[in-house]
């Protein structure tokens, strides 16, 4: 992969996104900038409530731009459901001179997919989960432009992250 990049991991709640931000953050020597963080540290201030709207994403881009600029590589990790939230990542890269990844997590089985949104715990204190309905029936705009696609169905975290690992060094 080599050099200081953005790489911006989105998909639905439950393909796999923050268990495999954290082993790729781990893996190569990354900040991980978890939008799901940001938004319930802005519900605890009292500030907003869930949903937080756009602000949690404003904070990400900001803090994933300043980590860019220190030349550090950030992984962004967010469900990034629309054309223009992948745009704002995309900029944030931009502005800080450095190229960007977009890489969408899906589960193809939907069985699996349910069974993980489902049975999965709360890591950030009383972050609310969705739930299988909620996931089904969420506004998730299709990617407009050329990027990774990754089915985490039929695979375990480890071998999610190989497969990553190839497809971003290829």
């Amino acid at each position: 992969m080599g050099g200081v990049t953005l790489i911006v991991i989105g998909g639905l709640p439950g393909t796999g996104k923050t268990t495999l931000a954290r082993l790729l953050a781990a893996r190569i020597g990354a900040v991980h900038v978890r939008v799901d963080t940001i938004e319930q540290a802005i519900v605890r201030s009292g500030l907003a409530r869930h949903p937080v709207g756009p602000a949690g994403y404003a904070v990400g881009y900001a803090l994933a731009e300043e980590h860019l600029r220190q030349g550090l590589t950030v992984i962004a990790e967010s469900v990034n459901p629309l054309a223009v939230t992948r745009d704002a990542w995309r900029d944030a890269a931009v502005r800080a001179g450095v190229p960007a990844r977009e890489v969408e997590l899906v589960c193809t089985d939907p069985a699996e997919h349910r069974h993980r949104v489902t049975s999965r715990a709360v890591d950030i204190p009383d972050l609310p989960l969705p739930d299988w309905q909620q996931v089904v029936d969420r506004d998730y705009e299709p990617w407009d432009r050329a990027h990774i696609v990754l089915d985490t169905a039929r695979q375990g975290p480890k071998e999610s992250l190989a497969t990553l690992l190839r497809r971003l060094d290829a």
